[in-house]
């Protein structure tokens, strides 16, 4: 079976699907392994570090993609008319990467099926089986192949990295000869996998951290990096998690209580990273302009939600914004993709996790589609789309 690693088209994608290691253990299951020439270069590694893994370097993506059985990528293959190709040899219009590939092929990437149904439909209509990969269920079995943890995981380290390079002063506390340079002030919103990433490396710049989550079992986790957790911890707080983990809707009272309490916190605050996300929803409004406003000239907020409409008021995709009272809101897209590097090879162990349990020394790769972990990242199959949040 062939498995054809092409090169990410959308604009400001730098990752790559592979790595000199996975294409070693793809081709110790018998795989053979395509890799578009250039694909790695945004993340550092040349056509020739994947050629001594034991990839064929392929000259485009017609060659790369043509008779694939399997094609790994980062994000959604690009459709006519969506004008992004930037590869050389690309049409001004873009390459309709999808009408490359052939019928039957298996197509695995971070699909972002919410904010592209008519991809989904596409994929159908062209015969290939696709699967995404922000739909790996949280079960034990599939942590290796969690792709949100791990891209989310540096986003949180590069959102820290971002704002100590926004903020126009230092992190830890410096006592030196012509005085006392006071530590800065970081608060984060939303104790994820990001929150925990970004809480643990701003404690170690030297910053007092803080954070604030609506289920009360994450404030070990805050205080356990040393961090202060922030939130109205009355009755309704302590029992504000279902059994199954999930935060419950709060009543009226607490959250204007809650609300209040976030105000006067974020007044004192120099570095706010927010990090909410409902998957196939809008991103939640955390900090106001209000809020926003009360802050001190200088503040950083980085807004990792800006792609889903964002948690802060006011924050652009794309740009950082300098309020009227010298504040700064960071927008950057693809947060993943600014520590390529990193994120390319944490995703590139996803992919290969994933493909190794689909495995079958006879056959190949092969899909049980009653598998629980198929279930749940399968779109389409055989021209229909199954998945039951898009079917019909």
């Amino acid at each position: 079976m062939k498995v054809a690693i092409p090169k990410e088209r959308r604009a400001g994608e730098l990752r790559v699907a592979a790595s000199p290691e996975t294409v070693k253990k793809l081709k110790a299951l018998g795989l053979e392994v395509v890799v578009e020439s250039g694909a790695g270069l945004g993340s550092s590694i040349p056509d020739a570090a994947f050629a001594a893994a034991g990839a064929t370097i392929a000259a485009d993506a017609a060659s790369a993609l043509g008779d694939a059985d399997i094609v790994l990528k980062v994000q959604r293959p690009l459709l006519s008319g969506e004008g992004q190709g930037t590869a050389v040899g690309d049409a001004a219009g873009g390459v309709n990467e999808l009408a490359l590939f052939k019928k039957g092929a298996l197509l695995f990437a971070i699909l972002n099926p919410h904010n592209s149904r008519d991809h989904v439909k596409a994929y159908a209509d062209a015969g290939v089986n696709a699967f995404a990969m922000e739909f790996m269920p949280r079960i034990t079995r599939a942590q290796v192949m969690d792709v949100l943890s791990s891209q989310a995981n540096l986003a949180g380290y590069k959102a820290v990295v971002d704002a100590a390079a926004e903020y126009g002063r230092a992190f830890p506390m410096m006592m030196t000869a012509a005085g006392t340079v006071p530590p800065a002030r970081a608060f984060i919103m939303g104790v994820g996998v990001a929150g925990l990433q970004a809480i643990a490396t701003a404690k170690r710049l030297g910053a007092i951290v803080s954070a604030t989550d609506v289920r009360p079992a994450v404030k070990e986790q805050v205080q356990s990096l040393g961090g202060s957790f922030v939130a109205v911890e009355n009755d309704e707080f302590r029992q504000a998690e279902t059994a199954g983990g999930y935060a419950k809707e709060m009543s009226d009272d607490y959250k204007r209580q809650q609300a209040a309490l976030v105000a006067e916190h974020i007044k004192k605050q120099d570095l706010v990273i927010t990090t909410a996300l409902i998957p196939g929803r809008k991103a939640p409004i955390l900090v106001t302009a209000e809020h926003v406003a009360s802050m001190k000239p200088g503040s950083v907020l980085i807004d990792l939600a800006v792609e889903q409409g964002g948690n802060v008021e006011g924050s652009k995709l794309g740009e950082t914004v300098v309020t009227a009272n010298g504040v700064k809101i960071v927008g950057h897209a693809n947060y993943p993709s600014r520590i390529a590097e990193s994120a390319s090879l944490l995703y590139a162990k996803n992919l290969l996790a994933l493909l190794t349990v689909l495995h079958d020394k006879d056959k190949g790769v092969a899909i049980n589609w009653d598998d629980e972990i198929v279930k749940a990242i399968a779109l389409t199959r055989d021209g229909a789309v199954v998945h039951p949040a898009f079917a019909g």
